[in-house]
C-alpha cells in the first residue's frame, strides 16, 4: 500500500530513539490554547518556539524575529503555508494575540528588532529590562538537526526522565555554573550508585564547588581551578574575620 500523496518526494521517519531529547511545553498549551488554534501558521510557530527558545543560553529565553526568520528548519516548515515572511508574520501575530507569546521591541545590531518570549510571569517582568539595553544577536539559531546531544539536557533525559519546564530552568542554570566534565561525571557517579535523580547530582556538584575535586589532575580546566580558588579565598577571609 502506498503512503499518502505529498507535494514532494520525502522519506518517512524511522521513529524516535528511546532516550532522545525532548522540548518542554506547558500542559496548559494543550488544554487551553491548542483547541482554539485554527491557522496552521500559528500552530507551527507556537510549537517551534517552545523548542527554539532552548537553543540559546539566555535568561530569559527570548528570540528575535530576525533569528526566527533565519532559522532554516522553521523556514522549511512554513514554506508550505505561504510565500516569504508572510507565514512567519501571521504565525507570530496570532501567537501574540492568543497570549502564547509576548512581543516587545529592542535595539539589536544598531537597528530595532522584535523580541519574543513565552508568556510567563517571570518573562513579563523581564521584558522591560531587555528593551532598555542593546542586544548583540547577529548569529543565527543553531540548526535543529545539530542541537547539542551531549549537554546536560541529554544527560538528564538519558539517565533520569523526560524534561519538565521547572527542571529545564535548573539544568540551564547548572550548565552555566559548572564545567561540562563535572556535570558528566556527577551524572556518572549518581547512576553508578543507583541514585539517578537531579537533587543528588546537584549535591555532588555543590560539594565539588565547595571542597574541590580530589581526583583532578594537573593541567586542569581553568574554570575548575577558578572554582577551587574562590572557595579557598573565601575560607581565608572568614578566618581573618571582619576588617577593623
Amino acid at each position: 500500500m502506498s503512503g499518502p500523496a505529498t507535494s514532494r518526494s520525502v522519506e518517512p521517519s524511522t521513529g524516535f530513539p528511546n532516550s532522545g531529547l525532548s522540548s518542554a511545553i506547558p500542559n496548559q498549551f494543550f488544554s487551553t490554547i491548542l483547541p482554539q488554534i485554527e491557522a496552521a501558521e500559528e500552530l507551527v510557530v507556537s510549537f517551534y518556539f517552545f523548542f527554539a527558545q532552548h537553543l540559546r543560553r539566555r535568561s530569559p529565553r527570548f528570540l528575535t524575529k530576525r533569528e526566527l526568520a533565519a532559522d532554516t528548519t522553521l523556514a522549511r516548515s512554513l514554506a508550505h503555508l505561504g510565500p516569504g515572511d508572510d507565514a512567519l508574520d501571521r504565525g507570530l501575530d496570532l501567537a501574540v494575540w492568543r497570549g502564547t507569546l509576548l512581543r516587545a521591541r529592542a535595539q539589536s545590531g544598531g537597528r530595532e528588532d522584535e523580541l519574543y518570549v513565552v508568556n510567563t510571569p517571570a518573562n513579563r517582568k523581564s521584558l522591560e529590562e531587555l528593551t532598555t539595553r542593546e542586544l548583540r544577536l547577529d548569529e543565527p539559531l543553531p540548526a535543529a538537526s545539530k542541537a547539542n546531544n551531549s549537554g546536560i539536557f541529554a544527560l538528564y533525559e538519558q539517565n533520569i526522565r523526560p524534561l519538565t519546564p521547572l527542571i529545564a530552568d535548573e539544568l540551564t542554570e547548572a550548565e552555566g555554573r559548572y564545567p561540562h566534565n563535572w556535570i558528566r561525571d556527577a551524572f556518572r557517579e549518581a547512576v553508578s550508585l543507583n541514585k539517578a535523580n537531579w537533587r543528588y547530582i546537584e549535591s555532588i556538584l555543590r560539594r565539588w564547588e565547595a571542597e574541590g575535586r580530589q581526583d583532578e589532575e594537573s593541567g586542569r580546566d581553568p574554570q575548575v581551578e577558578w572554582l577551587e580558588r574562590r572557595y579557598h579565598e573565601g575560607k581565608r577571609r572568614l578566618a581573618a574575620g571582619p576588617d577593623p
